[in-house]
């Protein structure tokens, strides 16, 4: 049996990170794949119904000069997710956890003071 190895053809847009989305009494809370991205090189955007992440993930084993790569499955690009929840987010907070490649997008609503009980 004969096994061709090849290097698939990628573009900046083939990437796009796998999310899971979860609901509490508290807000939301969207969890990213992104295995071999360093924190530093991502970004997240809260905009109205949207949260918007991207970065890069960076093939660090090419910093080792003696190393050429042979045969690559894993993209290394920029990606960007766009995620639309179902409400509007304009007044809501969010915090950034990074653990085991897993990217945690916490958004916490704000509630909306009565004017009269000021």
């Amino acid at each position: 049996m004969t096994v061709f190895l090849f290097t698939p053809q990628r573009s900046d847009a083939d990437w796009k990170p796998s999310v899971d989305i979860y609901k509490n009494s508290d807000g939301w809370i969207l969890k990213f794949d992104l295995a071999g991205v360093s924190l530093d090189d991502v970004t997240a955007q809260l905009s109205r119904n949207r949260v918007t992440v991207r970065g890069i993930r960076r093939d660090w084993m090419l910093e080792d000069s003696s190393c050429h790569h042979y045969s690559m499955e894993i993209a290394y690009s920029r990606f960007e997710r766009t995620v639309e929840l179902p409400e509007d987010l304009s007044t809501a907070q969010f915090r950034l956890d990074y653990r085991d490649g897993i990217l945690l997008v916490r958004i916490l609503r704000r509630e909306e003071k009565d004017n009269n009980n000021e």
